[in-house]
């Protein structure tokens, strides 16, 4: 453990930490999605950590851009802990399974294998803690809520909400925001990685 928190290795989470929080802050909503539905490329630098330094390296990047935004929370830290638990999901399967053999193909399983864990994970979330716990925190009812998600989802209602929602919303979203992050990280992360090592 005392040899991974070098001076040099803090630094450089450091580092991916802040490019994360900047890029966490520039989101946008998509006209194909619920406007609440924000979409971000924050677990970039994270991947990129991961997999330059190891899977604690990036699973940090995660909670150190999350605990720096949770002062600023407009969802009463239900979207920080959403996204808390779907970078996890995302950086540590495909960090872990690229640190056992750093190769082209290693990195492409790893990517993959953490795309399905995030896009999977954020279903079992979003049905049985995110959406409750936003209805709970923001006062909301389930009716509201799908008022809220009418404009692209036009047959959603309180009785088919979970169905509707979890499928044609939370599901490609999550799926769109993985496939960019895994492809950014698939072309960018060689060169980047040849500028930490000599670093070192």
């Amino acid at each position: 453990m005392e040899k991974f928190f070098t001076s040099k290795n803090i630094a450089k989470i450091g580092i991916f930490s802040a490019l994360a929080t900047i890029l966490y802050f520039v989101n946008f909503s998509l006209p194909i999605f619920p406007s609440f539905l924000k979409l971000h490329f924050s677990d970039l630098p994270a991947l990129i950590c991961g997999f330059a330094l190891g899977p604690l390296a990036g699973a940090l990047t995660v909670l150190i851009k999350i605990l720096i935004k949770l002062p600023f929370t407009e969802t009463l830290c239900v979207g920080e802990i959403a996204d808390l638990i779907t970078g996890l999901a995302f950086v540590l399967p495909a960090s872990m399974v690229y640190s056992k053999n750093k190769e082209k193909g290693s990195a492409i399983l790893g990517l993959f294998l953490g795309t399905l864990c995030s896009v999977g994970t954020s279903l079992l979330a979003n049905r049985f803690v995110i959406i409750p716990f936003y209805l709970g925190a923001m006062n909301l009812t389930l009716d509201t809520l799908a008022k809220m998600c009418s404009p692209v989802l036009p047959m959603i209602n309180a009785q088919n909400f979970y169905r509707i929602y979890i499928f044609g919303a939370a599901l490609p979203f999550n799926a769109l925001r993985c496939f960019a992050s895994a492809i950014f990280t698939f072309l960018v992360y060689k060169r980047i990685s040849s500028l930490l090592k000599r670093w070192s």
